[in-house]
């Protein structure tokens, strides 16, 4: 086994202040008599392609079902304790001081956190994945309305938020190398809570974000923000998963098995009624239940699955480098750190099929289901004749990527063989510039046309 380190500066730096400033219960294991045991659970309420971990799971109450039904058998009784941040960070530092037993984050935190755990010797387990996109549509870059860069490479020299370490940094990244642009010295890059970042970009204090779910698509929604970079592009899959403290898991089996067997229940419910759930965690979370339905949805740009498929495994590993050249990890055993034996013991089957291709989608005022198309010319056809008043929002997917947008946020093409959509402007006009006869259209426009 490798041994694995971080460099310690830059690390601390980033998240011991984030760890003192919010306390936490103890785990299970460190606290309460014989009879009681604690069991602290970290998640983001807003990171909402973790809900089945989190947001969700914690309001349909599965969790606190399979641990009543344990404590009936062994005569103990168990308390849940739930952690709400903003970020995976201070979930790390938690749980590395053994304060949160269980948590959730992305692929990149998710490095950090097996990293963090063998140099602070509170080694840590990925045990599921929450949501995944199979190209990495999860991530996006957006700038405010009316904003002279249409591209990626328009970023050279301009200053961009992110949130260093995280999955979003990643696809930044990532993005600028493709481009040709150094991610060091090629931009000037703002290291930012998510909220910060959208709140610097409203009032013009950067030029551009880069943010995970559900950010990019809240922005949009509200009219804050348009997409300048699409993560779907680098066709690089990018996932949230459930990480678990290794002496918990050690200790408290049944528990773990009893926390996916309810994360199970929470992904079911979610997959066979997703405008329900989208409508649940929009309470809890205070979201636009548009914009969680974006990426949860039967549709949606985040497929919900708790089996650790080998193409997010490798993706992780291919995560490395990138931390790595940041200075965050020097490496990183992902073969030490990814445990699939829990899952399989708890769950007998965990893995659905395939994510597909996504379809456009119409959700009207007052309806608790959606209506699927074949064709964004379908979509726009029963948009009109549905009238704008009556429509809550309608979602087309990218013609390239798949990626789902807003159809009254994407930017449209015409051609000879029907209305196209795409979430990136730069996208469109790849597409207009490869097909003659192809033009730009507003959505107006494509509306009328398609009536």
């Amino acid at each position: 086994m490798n041994v694995t380190r971080l460099r310690p500066l830059l690390p601390l730096a980033l998240l011991l202040p984030l760890a003192t400033a919010c306390g936490g219960a103890a785990g299970a294991d460190d606290q309460g008599d014989a009879k009681t045991v604690t069991v602290t659970v970290g998640y983001q309420s807003k990171t909402i392609n973790t809900v089945t971990a989190g947001t969700l799971l914690r309001s349909l109450g599965y969790f606190e079902e399979e641990l009543a039904a344990r404590g009936k058998r062994d005569g103990v009784t168990y308390r849940v304790v739930w952690q709400d941040y903003a970020t995976g960070a201070p979930i790390t530092a938690q749980m590395t001081a053994g304060k949160i037993d269980i948590g959730s984050m992305g692929d990149f935190p998710l490095l950090i956190n097996a990293a963090r755990g063998v140099q602070l010797k509170e080694r840590t387990r990925l045990v599921s994945v929450t949501g995944y996109n199979p190209r990495g549509g999860l991530n996006t870059v957006v700038t405010a309305p009316g904003s002279p860069l249409r591209s990626l490479a328009d970023l050279r020299g301009k200053k961009v938020s992110t949130s260093v370490g995280s999955a979003a940094d990643g696809t930044l990244v990532r993005a600028l190398q493709r481009a040709g642009i150094d991610p060091d010295k090629g931009v000037e890059k703002l290291n930012q809570q998510p909220s910060v970042g959208a709140s610097a970009l409203t009032s013009g204090n950067v030029d551009a974000l880069s943010q995970f779910v559900a950010w990019p698509g809240l922005l949009a929604f509200q009219g804050k923000a348009t997409a300048l970079y699409d993560g779907a592009e680098l066709n690089l899959p990018t996932f949230h998963g459930v990480t678990v403290r290794e002496g918990f898991a050690t200790r408290r089996p049944g528990v773990l098995d009893d926390f996916l067997r309810a994360q199970r229940r929470a992904t079911d419910e979610l997959r066979s009624r997703p405008v329900a759930a989208a409508e649940s965690v929009a309470k809890e979370t205070g979201l636009p239940a548009e914009v969680v339905y974006l990426y949860n949805g039967s549709q949606g740009i985040a497929t919900f699955d708790p089996a650790l498929r080998p193409e997010l495994i490798a993706a992780l590993k291919d995560d490395v480098s990138v931390l790595k050249a940041a200075g965050l990890v020097e490496d990183v055993d992902i073969d030490a750190f990814v445990d699939a034996a829990p899952l399989r013991r708890a769950v007998r089957e965990s893995a659905y099929p395939k994510a597909g291709s996504a379809r456009s989608e119409l959700w009207l005022k007052g309806q608790g289901t959606t209506r699927t198309f074949t064709t964004p010319g379908e979509l726009l056809k029963a948009v009109g004749e549905a009238g704008p008043d009556t429509v809550r929002a309608a979602y087309v997917p990218d013609a390239v990527t798949g990626t789902l947008w807003f159809a009254d946020r994407a930017v449209w093409v015409t051609d000879g063989s029907g209305p196209r959509a795409f979430v990136t402007r730069s996208g469109a006009e790849r597409y207009v510039s490869a097909h003659a006869g192809a033009r730009i259209v507003g959505y107006t426009d494509a509306l009328r046309a398609a009536s």
